[in-house]
């Protein structure tokens, strides 16, 4: 019955975090294939494995053949820390107290009309919250990094403002595919020594640059070619992110750039799934956040003074769009 399984879909979360937390797929993929077998590798009782496992099959990242257990193959490619694709440490965000503990609170964020968190929710300034995301969430956005900075990186010199930039993915792919570009990376000091650690291990730390504090109110400087801004309007309102557009539309360059990164549903917001479902979690965590259609952002930014943006789609359901001055 659809509505029983609903209620108990978070199994289904609490699952799959236990498999990754265990390291299930990693044992299987090293040879582990029965429930003792992946119980010693793992640490944990038969029993419990046992169990789990099957719970996993019935989810179809795990398949079960005469007591022997393999993975699927996109458990093989994401949840297999051996993968360089592995993207297993996001459930270390997804599924951390901050966004559990809201879901759990979310008919009384939908009384309010946003977060119960203390204060602004997730947009807290210094917000520990984003050192566990800048940690856990790059390996989820890297092919979206890559998939940007090919397209709009450019050759010759280029100056790069990335603003709240978390982990530095896209300021740092951007610099991987044009060696003369410099990129200055703007977030919390905390959270900029993690994109930091990811420049030094990319290579690029002499073009990676930081101005640690609030976007909203820190100088960013004059005269960049390409501004990012990936996965952060949609933590404020329409006015809110009409000021900042402002401030950054003057720190550009004529004739520059703004990429953004956002989820952007249809204008039913009911399609497609992931960009429509995401607005819930703006209305969790943050007071005025949300998820904004194409025409709602490109307003935003036609009304602080840019000319009309272009779309384009990501595999990913996110959309990138791109906006001159």
């Amino acid at each position: 019955m659809r509505i029983f399984e609903t209620l108990r879909a978070y199994e289904q979360t609490a699952a799959l975090r236990a498999a990754v937390e265990l390291d299930i797929f990693t044992a299987i993929g090293e040879g582990a294939a029965t429930a003792a077998e992946i119980a010693a590798r793992c640490g944990a009782t038969e029993r419990g494995i046992r169990i789990l496992c099957d719970y996993v099959v019935t989810d179809g990242l795990l398949a079960k053949n005469n007591g022997h257990y393999s993975c699927a193959p996109d458990a093989a490619l994401y949840l297999d820390r051996r993968s360089p694709a592995c993207i297993a440490s996001v459930s270390e965000f997804l599924c951390s107290a901050e966004n559990v503990n809201g879901s759990l609170s979310l008919a009384d964020c939908v009384r309010k009309g946003g977060t119960v968190q203390p204060g602004q929710g997730s947009v807290e300034p210094d917000n520990p919250f984003w050192v566990l995301f800048a940690r856990a969430m790059a390996p989820m956005m890297a092919m979206a990094a890559h998939t940007i900075a090919k397209q709009v990186a450019g050759t010759g010199p280029v100056k790069v403002l990335d603003i709240a930039a978390g982990h530095g993915a896209f300021g740092i792919a951007i610099a991987q595919e044009n060696a003369q570009a410099e990129i200055t990376a703007v977030d919390w000091a905390s959270v900029l020594e993690v994109a930091k650690e990811n420049a030094a291990r990319a290579g690029i730390s002499k073009r990676y640059h930081a101005i640690p504090g609030s976007a909203f109110e820190i100088d960013f400087g004059l005269d960049y070619d390409l501004v990012l801004i990936a996965n952060f309007l949609h933590h404020f309102d329409p006015q809110t992110n009409e000021r900042f557009l402002r401030k950054v539309y003057s720190a550009l360059k004529p004739g520059g750039r703004v990429v953004t990164l956002e989820f952007c549903p249809n204008d039913d917001r009911v399609t497609p799934l992931s960009p429509a479902r995401f607005a819930i979690t703006m209305l969790q965590t943050t007071a005025n956040g949300d998820a904004y259609t194409f025409s709602e952002l490109d307003s935003m930014f036609r009304n602080a003074g840019f000319s009309p943006g272009e779309r384009r789609m990501l595999p990913s359901e996110q959309s990138v769009i791109v906006s001159q001055k």
